[in-house]
């Protein structure tokens, strides 16, 4: 016997895209933030784990001269959650139609 059932869905029960969308741009954050960290704690050996983790390529060119800049920080959080947020939301809304 499957311990798994079936997703039942009652007629009037609306679809979770906004939440999915809401739980994947949480996720976003949280990730970016954490990478971001430790970019500021250990950036070489952060460096040589991003050029791995994308098949070799160089990232060295990133290293610049430049301070931590909190502006930039939270805008590149923010355009990431909100694009996160529509794609989980894009997500949740078609897994929803597609379980019709």
């Amino acid at each position: 016997m499957s311990t798994t059932s079936p997703s039942v869905r009652s007629p009037g029960s609306a679809p979770t895209a906004p939440r999915t969308g809401m739980a994947l741009a949480v996720t976003v954050a949280v990730f970016y933030t954490l990478c971001a960290m430790v970019w500021l704690a250990v950036p070489g050996p952060f460096l040589n784990f991003m050029n791995g983790l994308f098949h070799g390529m160089d990232f060295s060119a990133l290293l610049r001269p430049a301070p931590f800049s909190w502006a930039g920080f939270l805008e590149a959080m923010v355009v990431l959650s909100v694009w996160a947020f529509l794609a989980g939301s894009f997500f949740g809304w078609l897994r929803w139609r597609l379980d019709s």
